[in-house]
Parts: structure tokens; sequence; C-alpha cells
């Protein structure tokens, strides 16, 4: 008797310890928690560069920001079809998104 999986990360090609769904799922939608967390250090970094640097906004900031957008959009699409180098992704620019806005 051949059983077909519900779930396709459970999928024979997927490998034995691939992540499941709802566990990508759970990073993903904690990663959303990262975001915020670089956001406040990223509004800090750049209050701190205006106040005590020159005052001028170039585009490491604009950049950092974006940085922040694109790993929003990251976790959506991880949240809508979960995949692990999405998470990595998130992950990866929510935490490049401060240390981009120290180089300004």
């Amino acid at each position: 008797m051949t059983t077909t999986p519900l779930d396709p990360t459970d999928a024979p090609d997927a490998g034995p310890y691939a992540p499941s769904r709802r566990a990508l799922r759970v990073v993903a939608g904690c990663g959303f928690l990262l975001l915020a967390v670089c956001f406040v250090a990223t509004v800090v970094v750049v209050l701190r560069d205006a106040v005590e640097g020159d005052g001028a906004a170039r585009g490491f900031v604009t950049a950092a920001f974006w940085t922040l957008f694109l790993g929003a959009l990251s976790g959506v699409a991880a949240l809508i079809a979960p995949r692990k180098d999405l998470v990595i992704a998130e992950y990866a620019l929510a935490i490049v998104a401060p240390v981009v806005a120290l180089m300004d």
C-alpha cells in the first residue's frame, strides 16, 4: 500500500531533515518580531546620526529602510508559500538594515 504525503515537505525528495511547513511559518512569523526590533534600531541610528552627525540623510539610510521593506516582503512570501530560502532572506535582511544605516 502506498500513501501520498499530505505535506509537500514530507515528500521523499525533501530529505529526512527538511522542516515542516508549519515550522517554517512559525519561524517566518517570529521574523516579524525581529523586523520590528531592527526597524526601531534603524530609526535610532538614523535619528542619532541626524542629531550628532551632519544632519543629512544619504543613500545608505534609504537603502536601510528598503532592506527592511524587502525583509517584510520576503516574510509575507514565506507565510504564504513556506520556503527555507525565504525565511533565511527575511532574517538576513532584517539584520543587515541597521548595519547599512550605520554606514551613513
